[in-house]
């Protein structure tokens, strides 16, 4: 698969924002995407450093901004609930992974909204927050209450969501993405 056949699936302002942080997609992300696209599941296995978080979040990332866009010009109100659940093992991995999303996700927001503006629509906002076993009882709260679109955590700390009234968050998963896979 060539450069903009990895592409080709995304939206535009994905697509621009990736050409300019990355110039062009690995090997790994192109057939990771080819696999999302299709509707499957992907077990992605490839040294540090080639893509494989971004391989998985960029997909999830573009598909909740889209229908995010869809339910704001169809004027109708969008469900709370967490979208994209991260689980990784090790808690210093996920608050790297939060930290990372920060950026992507602001420039393709900002990117949205310009290409919005010339329609005259906003660019969704995409929410993250992070669970473990530190998140004090007032965010643990929170996030139960007011579900980010994106959720980090460990197995521990959804383990304690699953088994509590906070699962109600979990109802409206749409994309699991587990890291470090051979740790768990």
């Amino acid at each position: 698969m060539d450069d903009a056949e990895a592409m080709a699936s995304f939206s535009e302002p994905v697509r621009h924002w990736f050409a300019d942080a990355f110039g062009a997609p690995t090997a790994v992300q192109g057939e990771a995407w080819e696999a999302i696209a299709r509707g499957e599941n992907a077990l992605v296995i490839a040294p540090t450093g080639s893509g494989k978080t971004l391989a998985a979040f960029l997909w999830a990332i573009d598909a909740l901004m889209a229908e995010k866009a869809r339910t704001a010009e169809a004027g109708e109100k969008w469900v709370r609930g967490v979208r994209v659940l991260y689980v990784s093992p090790l808690k210093a991995l996920g608050a790297d992974v939060d930290r990372n999303l920060q950026g992507p996700l602001s420039a393709i927001s900002e990117l949205a909204a310009a290409e919005g503006a010339r329609c005259g629509a906003k660019a969704p906002e995409i929410r993250t927050a992070m669970r473990t076993g530190d998140t004090p009882a007032d965010e643990r709260r929170k996030i139960a209450r007011n579900p980010p679109d994106i959720l980090i955590t460990t197995p521990e700390s959804l383990y304690l969501m699953l088994t509590s009234a906070a699962r109600e968050a979990l109802r409206t998963v749409e994309t699991v993405i587990v890291d470090e896979v051979h740790a768990l």
